[in-house]
């Protein structure tokens, strides 16, 4: 298949098909022949990998991945997408073992949201534990020359409250949760704030959420899946 994506999927599952199908929505299309050719792979028993990062599991997730990514690379993908901010902690390994491009979700976010805010001096980023202890956000921020700023300790516990209790276990999170999160980053400071895991993309969704100074992670892949594809980004009306 012509410029086909390979996603690497089921961190989680629900994120995985939201994804799916933001690409779908978003690429201007006006046939079917239009649309970007996936291979989708929703391989939802791969280990957390939030909780291996912090040691409380044993099961590291980097062997399902790289095996998981040379699946997509023989079936014909021309390169790779991983709608999942933890597990690119992991994105150096998967692209040791792949001849393929591998679309880094968190650098292309925050590219995106200092495109989007010219000026801006701090960042805020919502995410697990897991993204932030490995600082994911922090070097990419670093890179692009912004400051970078997570919840306080109790808050945060509120974010992963959010990712693990309500969207992983399937539940409709009320739009005052996650609003209550962006407006602590906006106290902190910060100018924009980043979903930076794909859960609280479905979230926003289901919450009605405005973009506003919001940037969400696994929309920037969505746009930059499409590009990459050699296909048109559909305007927002």
């Amino acid at each position: 298949m012509d410029n086909a994506v390979g996603v690497l999927g089921g961190l989680g599952p629900m994120a995985t098909i939201y994804f799916c199908e933001l690409v779908l929505s978003m690429t201007r299309a006006e046939r079917d022949q239009d649309h970007v050719n996936m291979i989708i792979l929703n391989h939802a028993a791969i280990p957390d990998r939030t909780a291996y990062i912090l040691k409380e599991s044993g099961e590291s997730p980097l062997p399902f991945m790289i095996d998981d990514a040379l699946r997509l690379e023989t079936a014909g993908a021309k390169f790779i997408v991983i709608p999942c901010n933890t597990a690119h902690y992991f994105i150096d390994e998967v692209k040791k073992n792949v001849s393929v491009p591998v679309l880094d979700i968190v650098r292309e976010t925050v590219k995106e949201a200092k495109r989007r805010f010219p000026g801006m001096k701090r960042l805020g980023v919502l995410a697990t534990d897991g993204t932030i202890i490995t600082n994911t956000y922090k070097r990419a921020c670093e890179e692009e020359g912004v400051e970078y700023a997570v919840p306080d300790e109790s808050v945060q516990k509120e974010v992963m409250s959010l990712i693990y209790d309500k969207i992983k276990a399937g539940e409709k999170p009320e739009a005052r949760e996650l609003e209550r999160l962006i407006d602590h980053m906006r106290e902190k400071g910060c100018r924009c704030t980043v979903l930076g895991c794909t859960e609280l993309s479905v979230a926003k969704r289901d919450c009605g959420i405005s973009d506003g100074d919001v940037v969400d992670s696994l929309e920037v892949l969505a746009m930059r899946t499409i590009e990459r594809a050699g296909k048109e980004i559909r305007i927002k009306s």
